[in-house]
């Protein structure tokens, strides 16, 4: 009897311990989206706010990608730098959408790997393209280069007016 109960209480342990589904990870990346219309949105509300674009290239299989977008959040301090000088962007590359064209007119961002940060003045023209491993730390990202990247590619910083 012994022997059944502890069966039983092996099986139904099992369960709880093997059973539970892993949580999805967030999708922030859209296959279907329309990557153009994304980017022609973001340019027009960077114009009428007087900020930069910021797409950030990378898919849900990234994990490097899901890790930088929660950290750029979690931390208040950057996703206030963050939002006060850019309007962000999450521009797909994966099987299902590599957005081949549009990273072709972006010169190539991806053979830096990924997450990949293009820079878009207000007018749409790329200013920088930003290698992300320049912003990692240990095994994440490290908050002082991540703000340092921020400020550097701020309207404000390439305001000629102040360098008069």
């Amino acid at each position: 009897m012994k022997k059944v109960i502890l069966s039983f209480l092996f099986v139904v342990a099992a369960q709880l311990v093997f059973g539970q589904e892993t949580p999805k990870p967030v999708e922030i990346y859209h296959p279907d989206a329309d990557a153009k219309a994304q980017i022609k949105k973001a340019i027009s509300e960077a114009k009428a706010d007087n900020k930069q674009v910021l797409l950030m290239i990378g898919g849900n299989w990234c994990k490097w990608c899901r890790m930088f977008d929660k950290f750029i959040h979690v931390d208040t301090q950057i996703d206030s730098a963050l939002k006060s000088g850019f309007v962000m962007e999450h521009i797909n590359f994966s099987k299902e959408n590599k957005n081949a064209e549009l990273l072709s007119m972006l010169s190539f961002p991806q053979r830096f790997g990924f997450p990949v940060f293009v820079i878009l003045d207000a007018q749409g023209n790329r200013i920088h393209t930003q290698n992300s491993s320049y912003l990692e730390e240990g095994e994440g990202y490290s908050k002082e280069k991540i703000m340092e990247f921020f400020k550097q590619w701020s309207p404000q910083a390439l305001n000629p007016a102040n360098y008069k």
